[in-house]
């Protein structure tokens, strides 16, 4: 198992470290950006912003790429003093309490994104 990088979010793939992996490039990088840039601004995490910052731990774990927001959101825990174990369990219960995020009219991205509806 491979050690974890220097942000704290290595994924234990035995292909990490090995030459095999090359720097990536995310998709939704640019996007991302601007949501950790906001997650650095924020002195005192509402809900929104723990869903978000797990939300992109999750989505960054692991990754062969994108060092510099994998990084920030290393920083961005440190600064609200989490543990990424402690935001989970935050996150788990702002979930549990019926959470749900604003609709983002940014990321039409994934399955469920439809073009017909503009088509017409």
């Amino acid at each position: 198992m491979a050690p974890p990088t220097a942000s704290g979010l290595g994924s234990g793939d035995p292909r990490e470290g090995s030459g095999a992996a090359q720097e990536q490039s995310h998709p939704l990088h640019a996007l991302d950006r601007v949501v950790v840039d906001r997650l650095l601004a924020a002195e005192t995490p509402a809900d929104e912003h723990l869903v978000d910052a797990a939300r992109l731990l999750m989505r960054y774990q692991g990754f062969p790429g994108a060092r510099d927001l994998q990084d920030d959101l290393a920083k961005v825990l440190r600064l609200w003093g989490l543990s990424r174990e402690a935001l989970q369990q935050r996150t788990r219960a702002i979930w549990a309490s019926g959470f749900r995020p604003a609709p983002s009219g940014g990321e039409a991205v994934g399955s469920g994104f439809d073009t017909t509806a503009q088509d017409n």
